[in-house]
């Protein structure tokens, strides 16, 4: 009789063991959130052991609320696809820009960067960007998936042609396949100088800004993390921008904080 109930206390504690060890695992992973995007130097950049400056303020966030941050890189229609999708393929896009469109799909985050998006052109084109209506007759290299304000998606005045990325773009524009793409100038700067930094001296950035815009991270809305996805960086990020650690990333890039 106490053979019995000895392997019955034995076989008891196996099960508790065993249920208490699955979830802790399923915790643990409930606190994974899987970032995805293309090469976005110095934000997102693969080469970079931390993964870019974005990854670096995203990991700093989300670790005061006890996640972990993995970087999937792809092509960046292919991550908002699946992040829109909110099928846990991948969570968040990690650099986006807000639009009208996109909150119909996404909740954006509160920004923790700035881009200034200028028109790059040949060096010895004189062209300077005036509004929208400086660009007619003009064929401008944009990126497919990329956000830009309505009124350049819908402008019949000037012809757009989507690439795959940025220095796809630029390699067309020294090649004369179109008059101008357009980029953050620090992305484009450093996308150029890595692949050859010789290109630098045959393109020149407009002294108009373009636009500039807010860097966020999102998630889909059918994601059903998203809200807790998003509120959970929000709160990570206002913890690292009080206590400091959010200037010192930034100045370990050598950018600016706001």
């Amino acid at each position: 009789m106490k053979k019995v109930t000895l392997i019955t206390i034995i076989a008891l504690l196996s099960v508790i063991f065993s249920t208490a060890l699955f979830k802790t695992t399923c915790s643990a992973e409930e606190k994974i959130i899987v970032a995805a995007a293309d090469p976005y130097p110095p934000f997102v950049d693969p080469s970079d052991v931390q993964e870019g400056l974005s990854l670096v303020v995203i990991r700093a966030a989300y670790k005061t609320q006890g996640y972990t941050v993995k970087m999937e890189h792809v092509p960046w229609a292919r991550a908002k696809n699946y992040v829109i999708k909110g099928d846990g393929k991948y969570d968040i896009l990690p650099d986006v820009w807000m639009s009208e469109e996109g909150k119909k799909e996404m909740m954006y985050s509160d920004h923790y960067a700035v881009n200034v998006v200028k028109f790059i052109k040949r060096a010895d084109d004189p062209f300077e960007y005036n509004g929208l209506e400086s660009l007619k007759g003009k064929k401008i290299g944009t990126v497919r998936g990329y956000t830009y304000n309505d009124a350049f998606r819908a402008s019949n005045d000037f012809v757009r042609e989507d690439a795959v990325d940025i220095l796809t773009n630029i390699k067309k524009l020294i090649a004369k396949r179109f008059d101008l793409t357009l980029e953050d100038e620090i992305v484009a700067r450093v996308v150029v100088a890595k692949e050859d930094a010789s290109m630098l001296d045959k393109i020149k950035f407009t002294e108009n800004s373009f636009s500039s815009a807010e860097l966020r991270i999102s998630a889909g809305l059918a994601n059903p993390r998203c809200k807790e996805i998003i509120e959970a960086f929000n709160k990570g990020l206002a913890e690292i921008k009080a206590n400091g650690e959010f200037k010192k990333i930034f100045e370990s890039y050598g950018v600016k904080t706001e």
